[in-house]
């Protein structure tokens, strides 16, 4: 059960976000996602539905933005980002690889427009929740998504993807979004280390907590979250440093193209849309290539 594993529960705040991002007229929605509300829980669902009303929508994300500066546009903005990426290489990759999937609705999005195989790992039991959820939501799991349980701090990963059928050879898209503050060290250095075997001009999609939060020296004006994920379940282990990030990647053979957070997403998703929200830059994304 979820109920009984922190790390698991926190599938469902994105994608909720995401589900009542829905409601904003288009031309101030930073993220489009159709099935985001479909592939949440009946509660969810209803609670969602309830944000269709501009002023309690705007409550909430108020109330949200007071907990934390950019308690809001960080899940919006980064999912859009990766979402921009993946569009933007299509043609370029055989294969995607979401690690740590969660909810996360672009493998069947992507299953209605392409035959290229998706591969979704994350834990056993977000797995098993994702498969009742996605049949719920368009029936059945599309033939070219596979769903896949790991376990990152014991599993290997190389072994679960090889038997799901994914070809090391293939360039490939990897996601690995919301992820790695929720892992050890060594859990994240094992990760990187399959994905030093992976062909070259394959991408990778990744996010990251600043080490200096992490380590509670910097809270980015999130007090609130610190005392949740470090204080109280203490879930958030691992952290980087933006110069860091380079060096760290090299180690596998990746290097980043580029390193975005709160500024950028602003520059090229908010202000466009003319949505005042805040922004912060306690998560970094960064696009990596395979050399």
């Amino acid at each position: 059960m979820t109920r009984s594993n922190p790390a698991a529960q926190t599938a469902f705040g994105p994608m909720a976000i995401a589900a009542i991002e829905q409601h904003e007229p288009r031309g101030g929605r930073i993220l489009d996602d159709d099935l985001a509300a479909p592939i949440l829980p009946g509660g969810l669902r209803r609670f969602v539905r309830a944000m269709a009303w501009t002023p309690l929508r705007n409550l909430l994300v108020r109330l949200a933005e007071r907990s934390g500066q950019g308690a809001w546009s960080i899940f919006v903005c980064r999912k859009r980002y990766i979402d921009d990426q993946l569009a933007s290489s299509a043609g370029t990759f055989d294969s995607v690889v979401n690690l740590g999937a969660g909810l996360d609705t672009r493998g069947c999005r992507l299953a209605r427009t392409s035959p290229v195989p998706v591969f979704e790992v994350d834990q056993p039991v977000n797995t098993a929740v994702k498969r009742r959820a996605i049949e719920k939501a368009v029936g059945a799991v599309p033939p070219s998504v596979h769903l896949i349980p790991v376990d990152f701090q014991q599993d290997d990963l190389a072994d679960a993807l090889r038997r799901a059928g994914h070809d090391i050879t293939a360039r490939t898209f990897f996601i690995w979004e919301g992820v790695t503050q929720y892992l050890s060290e060594p859990a994240v250095r094992a990760t990187f280390a399959f994905l030093s075997t992976v062909a070259p001009g394959s991408r990778l999609a990744l996010t990251y907590v600043q080490r200096d939060f992490i380590d509670g020296s910097n809270l980015y004006g999130n007090t609130m979250l610190y005392k949740r994920f470090r204080v109280r379940s203490q879930v958030w282990m691992f952290g980087l440093s933006p110069t860091s990030v380079a060096p760290l990647l090299a180690e596998y053979g990746w290097r980043v193209v580029e390193d975005v957070s709160g500024p950028e997403y602003r520059d090229r998703y908010l202000t466009p849309a003319g949505r005042r929200l805040s922004t912060t830059e306690l998560e970094r994304t960064v696009l990596a290539e395979k050399n």
